[in-house]
């Protein structure tokens, strides 16, 4: 079981906000057959948690955590460092959730935050990551059969294509593989993009420009058949 750290925040009721696992673990509550719930929006559960009820951060902790941490298994390369810093940033949010002023929505704020911190994450390690695990089954390559499901190799030949593209996703500098899985896994739009990374717009389109380039030839390559 996983929870959230407390060592950034001077309220020691932040370990009660998320007692909950980040790779999607969590039991649903149970209700009953006959009661329908309706979904408590972003902003009323802040405003809850601000008035001291700190169980609804908790509720955006489980109803955000594991797309945030999926998409930082693809801009970091590694789920420790992703699990950490979704740690971080849901921390870092708690503690700053007073400054939060609804301009945009709650998780494009706490987006940010936990980029701001990859970013600070891979400026301190300098390191080119091994694979990305958890990339989303889009980012591969589509079979062209339209059934390919039929093919009793099929499982082998997706799982290898698959690799494939992680593996060349991993080779991609980072500014141009976090711009990439910003664009391709979390669907973000280029202003988005370029505000998380702290850059013009134009230099956003050109870096998605290019490293959609380099990974097409990266998979070019990789996948030529051999003579």
């Amino acid at each position: 079981m996983v929870s959230v750290r407390t060592r950034h925040l001077p309220d020691s009721s932040i370990g009660e906000i998320a007692n909950s696992d980040f790779r999607g673990n969590s039991s649903p509550p149970v209700t009953s057959k006959t009661e329908t719930i309706e979904p408590v929006d972003d902003q009323q559960l802040i405003d809850e948690t601000l008035q001291g009820r700190t169980e609804s951060f908790g509720q955006l902790v489980l109803r955000y955590q594991n797309r945030l941490y999926n998409t930082l298994v693809g801009v970091l390369g590694s789920n420790d460092d992703a699990l950490d810093i979704a740690q971080e940033a849901f921390v870092l949010a708690f503690s700053k959730l007073g400054t939060f002023r609804g301009q945009s929505a709650f998780y494009s704020w706490l987006f940010r935050i936990a980029m701001n911190a990859a970013i600070s994450l891979k400026r301190k390690e300098r390191r080119t990551p091994a694979s990305i695990d958890a990339a989303r089954e889009q980012v591969g390559i589509e079979p062209a059969d339209r059934h390919p499901q039929n093919r009793p190799d099929y499982s082998i030949e997706v799982s290898e294509r698959q690799q494939m593209v992680r593996n060349a996703l991993a080779e991609l500098s980072d500014e141009y593989r976090m711009v990439l899985v910003l664009k391709e896994m979390e669907d973000l739009k280029y202003d988005e993009i370029a505000q998380i990374v702290g850059c013009p717009i134009g230099t956003v389109r050109s870096r998605i420009h290019r490293a959609r380039l380099e990974l097409r030839e990266k998979l070019q390559i990789t996948m030529k058949p051999e003579h």
